[in-house]
């Protein structure tokens, strides 16, 4: 009642104050108006304070016009925002940039640009916060082109150093990719805050150049300008799930505990992941069950992490206990579930999980789920069902590469030499996978003794210039990173420990009955022996020999390798674990595998 009272008096003591003048306001209206639109909780207070304002004839007055219209904005009324901003006789920087501003939060990148295109054509110029709002606009769409044009009009107007600016470019460039660049406006910019060093190491991060994320990070903290906060923290943690780097990892949350963003559940889940990531799923599991409330993202990045480990039965409790809590799986967590159940055998659960996607819990399945379902029929030999689906299912680009290329692994390790080649063919005339496609079905032909048509696709590959991507593993040891090639120890001072170790370890594995595996590789004019060789030279071998003699036994030997590991490599690490007595952990381009006497995590399902 009071605050009625009070409006009404505002209103009418604007009014008598006009006397004809369309511009002349009181400004303690003004003021009030403001303060309302500024701590209005819903959209009522907003339309009733709206109201008022039209009836004090503030509704043409600049100011107000552009609270009103990121009160809007507020509450994701963009077609309210942009009927006021028509309705404007004037408009300034403030009224265009918001109602940009406001496109690309709704999701609407493209109108936004298409706004500064017409704000072109009026006398207004824009600032600092305009350029941001574009270049994030681009950000978004990963739009190269648009994003230099907006660069290029940065620097003409004088905005090259600006902070919010270069800030906004360096994740531009990072979201398309051209992390140079990105690095070529940081080196650039005179002055740097908080915002702008975590731009830079997300874009590291996000590249797939970890090294160089934790390089810069520890630039940051080495300057003790400013405190990291939650945000660069996140990346850094990212930048160590993504090397498998688990001493970087220990330290950097031993930083986020001491600055008290331990509670906040984007840097947990962080966590959860990157832990998850290094193999390390039981302090993921501690971390994950000190989030009072976790939210469907800790429980995602939970239950994958759980698959990824072998632990089926554990993401399908977690899954439980999502549901039972009320929490509402999102499509991720249908990712994490199937890929559980095809690495754990759980057929049944993973169909039936499947189907009750779209009915019972309205996620619609996509690319990835379809993959999941054709490589779980797959693993179980049911390769033709997964054959049938696939050809049944369409899909974009990416997504169709995805599912045929794992119906090709599929056909390769069950000899269903005509569906791989079928898949092969599809992948090959996408230009999608093409190395992949060529090798696998290679193999395919000699696990079925074609060896004609086996030579055939490599000298093919030789013949066009396709090059499989070469295998190589990389191990951690006091925070140093050292990164092993098939076959290559040259650079090496230890190589020859290195070799000694591997030829002792093979003789006592043959002592055992190991007889080695070539079984699915191909080899054109090479000798057993030396295929024996080759074998013995794979880059996690080389990365399992350098930390056994480098590392202290008891400690836990952790291997990351780019590509999924070989079956001759995997029953070698059974083995060497129970005659060194010892664990070893490698992370493959698939999953974990925890080795431990003699047997693994993944019980030779992978």
């Amino acid at each position: 009642m009071r605050q009625s009272l009070k409006c009404n008096l505002v209103i009418t003591h604007t009014v008598s104050r006009q006397h004809n003048s369309f511009f002349h306001y009181d400004s303690n209206a003004k003021a009030y108006f403001i303060e309302q639109l500024q701590t209005c909780k819903n959209l009522i207070s907003a339309t009733t304070t709206h109201s008022n304002v039209v009836k004090s004839g503030l509704s043409n007055d600049t100011f107000t016009t552009n609270h009103l219209i990121n009160c809007y904005l507020r509450f994701l009324k963009i077609n309210h925002a942009h009927k006021l901003f028509d309705e404007m006789p004037q408009r300034n920087v403030v009224s265009w940039t918001s109602l940009m501003a406001g496109y690309v939060t709704c999701g609407r990148p493209n109108t936004a640009l298409w706004l500064f295109h017409q704000m072109q054509g009026t006398l207004v110029l824009p600032n600092e916060f305009t350029f941001a709002t574009l270049i994030n606009a681009c950000s978004i769409l990963a739009s190269l082109d648009r994003g230099r044009r907006i660069h290029g009009r940065v620097e003409v107007m004088g905005f090259g150093s600006n902070l919010v600016v270069c800030s906004s470019l360096i994740d531009m460039y990072g979201k398309c990719n051209h992390v140079d660049e990105a690095r070529m406006v940081f080196d650039s910019m005179c002055v740097r805050n908080v915002v702008s060093w975590t731009s830079m190491i997300t874009t590291y991060a996000q590249n797939a150049q970890g090294h160089h994320a934790l390089q810069l990070f520890r630039e940051f903290t080495h300057l003790r300008m400013e405190k990291p906060n939650h945000f660069m923290l996140c990346s850094v943690i990212s930048a160590c799930a993504s090397l498998g780097s688990l001493g970087s990892g220990k330290v950097t949350h031993g930083i986020v505990i001491r600055l008290c963003h331990d509670a906040n559940d984007v840097v947990a889940t962080a966590l959860v992941d990157m832990y998850a990531k290094c193999g390390c799923v039981h302090y993921s599991d501690k971390v994950f069950r000190r989030i009072p409330n976790p939210s469907v993202i800790p429980y995602t990045s939970m239950i994958v992490g759980a698959a990824k480990y072998g632990l089926g039965t554990l993401s399908l409790q977690l899954f439980q206990e999502m549901i039972d809590r009320r929490i509402k799986p999102n499509d991720v967590t249908f990712v994490g579930v199937l890929h559980a159940c095809s690495h754990s055998g759980l057929i049944d659960k993973g169909l039936e999980l499947f189907n009750s996607m779209n009915g019972k819990y309205r996620v619609v399945p996509d690319t990835k789920h379809y993959t999941c379902i054709a490589d779980m029929l797959g693993r179980v030999g049911r390769v033709e069902e997964a054959y049938q689906l696939a050809k049944s299912v369409h899909l974009e680009r990416d997504g169709y590469s995805m599912l045929w290329g794992t119906l090709l692994s599929a056909s390769r390790l069950h000899g269903r030499v005509d569906i791989a080649f079928e898949a092969s063919r599809r992948l090959i005339e996408s230009n999608q996978q093409v190395a992949g496609a060529y090798v696998t079905l290679s193999n395919a032909y000699a696990l079925a003794g074609d060896w004609e048509n086996a030579h055939q696709l490599r000298s093919e590959m030789k013949r066009t210039g396709i090059c499989k991507e070469p295998g190589s593993s990389w191990i951690e040891i006091k925070n140093s990173t050292y990164v092993f090639h098939a076959g290559d120890v040259s650079k090496y001072s230890q190589a020859n420990e290195i070799l000694s170790l591997l030829k002792e370890l093979k003789h006592r594995m043959k002592e055992r009955g190991y007889v080695g595996g070539t079984t699915g590789l191909v080899f054109v004019d090479i000798e057993e022996e030396a295929k024996e060789e080759i074998v013995s030279l794979h880059s996690e071998k080389l990365a399992l020999a350098f930390g056994l003699i480098n590392m202290p036994k008891g400690v836990t030997i952790r291997v990351m390798k780019n590509l999924r590991m070989c079956r001759d490599c995997h029953e070698s690490f059974k083995m060497i674990s129970d005659i060194v007595e010892r664990d070893f952990v490698v992370r493959d381009v698939n999953r974990f595998h925890h080795f431990k006497n003699g047997l693994c995590t993944c019980g030779d399902f992978w």
